[in-house]
């Protein structure tokens, strides 16, 4: 289990008042830490603290004049602080604000991402242990296969999820980073101890080697993290929604009393929540490539990154939150239909079993090259015939009827064999 965390919702994490509050809680923790060392005065410190606001209307008004956004910050942040104001961002750049702070960002972001993540993962591992043993027909290619279980796909899902969540943790560390070290990061006008002592208290680590900027590896391996993750969320979605074709019908996504699914047509009932996920999944994965692109900047720094993110980063955590809050109520409130899974599973006749009595004829003697062509004549004549029946097909092969009895023909249609491993899988998740 991770860390739980109390949060606000994520679209205040990206508004500029909690930009410019991320600011202010540096430009304090550097202030504090310049203090510790004897840089500038204790009571200094204690003035600004007790002192220091901003006005967002106001910084973005000095910033109309200005044309830079910290500067606008800081003129304001003053003028609530007064002559105290001097021992504000002493030594430093402003990509030692923007780039720490933004990591506080990130991170509280990721708590909240994560913290949904967590819904997702009891949500699926309730479905699959409610539905470990109803049997429906695995696909490949999108053709019927052989038997498994609907708690089985689930598990599958469980699985990737819980993949999901360890990278998250490991990308949380990645990510809480900051960086105090100047305007091409050798310190040449900042005690690297600032930066050491700043930082712990934002409990983030000092970046190992910044240039003016921490470097986009970061950001980048955050985004594409967040693309994984809506990606896995796509597979379930375009999952539900093959599930629910009317045609197959064996999932479906809740539909509420008064919902409507067309202007024309008051039969539909549409999967319009999967095929959003689909399409949000898109988006974020286009952002994905935005980030990478954002690695290679000029020498230590120039800004072609930082309109990019203003855009990617919020878009990406934002969406990110809501297609887990849309998958998890998806899987929570999904309507399954054991029933169909079983109609579909038969048709035909069973010739899913196909490998069983080809495996069997094999066992009992036979020469596989012989066994394939009985089976497969058998299958392709059951096959897309309204009364086509592999099974009666197969009890009335003289060839099969050679070599297997009346008992061991039925064996090979039973879908229990095909799950006699089910609980190995399940022990591994511990459903």
């Amino acid at each position: 289990m991770i860390e739980r965390y109390t949060l606000p919702e994520m679209g205040e994490l990206w508004t500029d008042t909690y930009k410019l509050k991320t600011w202010l809680q540096v430009e304090i923790a550097v202030c504090e830490a310049q203090a510790e060392l004897g840089y500038i005065p204790t009571e200094a410190v204690e003035e600004i603290k007790a002192k220091a606001n901003f006005d967002p209307e106001r910084v973005l008004e000095i910033e109309a004049e200005v044309r830079h956004d910290v500067i606008a910050f800081l003129t304001n942040v003053n003028e609530y602080v007064g002559d105290v104001g001097r021992y504000i961002h002493l030594g430093l750049t402003s990509s030692d604000v923007l780039d720490t702070a933004l990591a506080l960002q990130m991170v509280a972001s990721l708590n909240l991402i994560l913290e949904c993540l967590e819904e997702l993962i009891q949500a699926i591992r309730y479905q699959a242990q409610q539905h470990r043993y109803t049997v429906m027909v695995g696909r490949s290619h999108g053709i019927h296969a052989e038997p498994i279980t609907f708690g089985f796909k689930l598990a599958g899902w469980l699985a990737e999820v819980l993949r999901n969540r360890d990278r998250l943790v490991r990308l949380r560390k990645d990510i809480s980073v900051g960086k105090i070290s100047g305007a091409v990061g050798t310190y040449g006008n900042i005690d690297p101890r600032v930066e050491a002592i700043a930082t712990q208290k934002l409990q983030l680590q000092p970046d190992t080697a910044s240039t003016q900027v921490i470097s986009r590896d970061r950001h980048a391996e955050y985004v594409q993290q967040l693309a994984l993750l809506a990606a896995s969320i796509e597979r379930f979605a375009v999952e539900i929604r093959n599930l629910q074709r009317t045609d197959v019908l064996e999932v479906e996504e809740y539909f509420s009393k008064g919902q409507k699914g067309s202007s024309a047509m008051p039969h539909k009932r549409n999967p319009i929540r999967s095929e959003r996920l689909t399409g949000i999944a898109r988006i974020i994965r286009g952002h994905a490539v935005a980030a990478l692109e954002n690695v290679a900047l000029w020498h230590e720094r120039d800004i072609s990154h930082s309109s990019v993110e203003r855009v990617i980063l919020p878009d990406t955590c934002i969406l990110t939150h809501f297609m887990l809050k849309e998958i998890t109520g998806l899987v929570k409130n999904l309507l399954v239909y054991p029933e169909n899974m079983k109609r579909n599973m038969n048709v035909y006749g069973g010739v899913i079993f196909s490998q069983r009595v080809l495996l069997t004829l094999v066992e009992k003697g036979m020469n596989r090259e012989d066994a394939y062509k009985i089976v497969q004549s058998c299958a392709h004549q059951a096959w897309n015939r309204s009364q086509g029946n592999f099974h009666e097909l197969i009890r009335q092969d003289p060839q099969v009827t050679k070599v297997l009895s009346t008992q061991e023909i039925e064996a090979c249609f039973d879908p229990q064999r095909h799950l006699r491993h089910l609980d190995d899988i399940y022990q591994r998740l511990c459903i």
